[in-house]
């Protein structure tokens, strides 16, 4: 829409001819004083005809051009009108003036320094051709990645940086995922947070999981030999959650998969480290529907094993359903933001825990017993503090424990997966969709493990603690401790000391 008065007043009057009631709308001049979203709820016909009507005016925005960036210097002729036929040339080519500067008594009274916002490369080369034939210049920048757009055109900028992220995506897919994101900065400026905050937290968010795929993946592992024929490996990966490898002599299962965008590099690692292709894998165990613990499941031949609510999660693309705060819109909106950065991939070939019976332990459910490399565990029903449907798994004979999302060893958490976690913290205010039941969750299986004792070597007798983020741990008085050293794998250097 254009930056002048009345424009608003107008587009309200076309809704509003047509029977429209707007339900939502959001106008920031900080941000983009062109930008104006809707959302409108009308009769079916009347809908066509308000954007017919708004689209005849140019204020209906349907595509989100690439543009690019071009600053020069050009030389004009000190004589009247000399800028105002240089402009008929930027008018012409329908460029935008981002910054202009020309002063008479500096060092260059004849040249003029300009910076231009143009919607395609054709045009760019058309304008400077003209523009040669007429005058001597200079080009001092042309970039085409929006880094340097005039932010006066904010949501297009916002767009070109998506596209590094997601890759070419349709247009009318972008203009909506454009809307679901200015809905949460929405949200997050009543709860008093800055918009340009939000939105740095949402491009670092997607901007982290592509800079550390390929040549820029790296994992942390650890090793545990729970007997002559079973190994667990724990594998925690650049951003979100880790992966559990039970390698046995029979079989391989994995609890968790994390994000389906880094699941080429983990079948990479595997096999470099000499445990196959992810063939041998029988069963995947999902311990919750977020995206960094089950968004690869689809991408392995082996059916996962999950909660009912998980299954649900999954399918409603909403992270808090099942929970009190699951109309809540930064939940929904975040859950589709991380799925489609993170290429979520969840499993397709499911089968469900039956539900709770009567047997409890502690204050959890024991929805089920399984064996897994010969290691009999018990499936543990959470109370819903982190996720609906969020599963433990406990090994009494053994002293093992996985613990998912509601304890984990957080002092063991890098500088950079502690920044890259707390962009979730941000966007949807807490991780947990009901934080007392948390604390609940994260107290009674602190108390479990307290008085677990393991059988497995190394752990000094000590209940074993398989978190959903950080290193495998065991609890001691003053806290956590590792409970296996630590390993650095890269693809150039594969498995080395950190």
């Amino acid at each position: 829409m254009p930056n002048q008065p009345g424009a608003l007043h107008r587009a309200a009057e076309i809704m509003k001819r047509y029977e429209g009631n707007i339900s939502r709308i959001q106008y920031d001049r900080r941000i983009d004083p062109q930008t104006v979203f809707f959302e409108v709820r009308c009769p079916g016909p009347a809908y066509a005809a308000i954007e017919e009507e708004l689209a005849a005016i140019g204020y209906l925005q349907t595509t989100l051009g690439n543009l690019s960036f071009l600053t020069f210097n050009v030389h004009l002729p000190h004589r009247p009108g000399a800028l105002f036929e240089f402009l008929g040339y930027t008018t012409a080519a329908n460029a935008n003036i981002a910054f202009i500067d020309f002063d008479e008594t500096g060092k260059h009274p004849d040249r003029v320094t300009v910076s231009l916002n143009l919607t395609e490369s054709r045009v760019v080369d058309e304008l400077l051709n003209r523009l040669k034939s007429h005058y001597p210049m200079e080009i001092l920048e042309y970039d085409t990645t929006g880094e340097r757009l005039d932010t006066t055109i904010f949501y297009i900028q916002l767009a070109q940086k998506l596209r590094t992220i997601i890759g070419c995506a349709e247009e009318a897919f972008l203009l909506s995922f454009l809307h679901d994101i200015n809905h949460i900065v929405q949200e997050l400026c009543r709860l008093g947070k800055d918009p340009l905050e939000v939105f740095d937290n949402i491009l670092q968010t997607g901007t982290t999981l592509k800079n550390t795929t390929g040549e820029g993946f790296y994992c942390d592992v650890q090793r545990i030999d729970i007997d002559a024929a079973t190994t667990l490996y724990c594998f925690q990966l650049p951003g979100g959650g880790n992966i559990f490898l039970f390698d046995g002599a029979d079989e391989q299962v994995m609890v968790d998969t994390g994000y389906g965008i880094y699941h080429a590099d983990v079948l990479r690692m595997f096999q470099a480290m000499g445990l196959g292709d992810g063939s041998r894998i029988t069963r995947i165990i999902i311990t919750h529907a977020d995206a960094d613990h089950c968004g690869a499941g689809g991408l392995y031949d082996a059916p996962a094993c999950m909660h009912r609510g998980t299954q649900e999660i999954i399918r409603e693309a909403n992270r808090a359903y099942g929970s009190a705060s699951q109309d809540s819109i930064l939940e929904e909106v975040y859950t589709t933001m991380i799925n489609l950065f993170s290429r979520f991939s969840p499993p397709v070939s499911v089968e469900r825990f039956p539900p709770a019976g009567s047997q409890m332990r502690s204050i959890f459910p024991v929805l089920d017993r399984m064996s897994i490399c010969d290691i009999d565990f018990e499936v543990l029903e959470s109370l819903g503090g982190h996720l609906y449907g969020q599963v433990f798994l406990f090994s009494p004979g053994t002293g093992l424990m996985f613990t998912a999302d509601s304890l984990f060893d957080f002092g063991s958490l890098t500088e950079a997966r502690r920044r890259y976690n707390s962009h979730a913290d941000f966007l949807i205010t807490s991780v947990n969709v009901d934080s007392g039941r948390a604390r609940q969750e994260r107290k009674a299986l602190a108390e479990l493990a307290g008085a677990t004792t393991s059988s497995i070597p190394g752990s000094g007798g000590r209940c074993i603690v398989c978190g959903g983020h950080g290193a495998v741990s065991v609890i001691k008085e003053d806290g956590f401790a590792p409970a296996a050293g630590c390993m650095r794998y890269t693809h150039a250097s594969g498995l080395h000391q950190r």
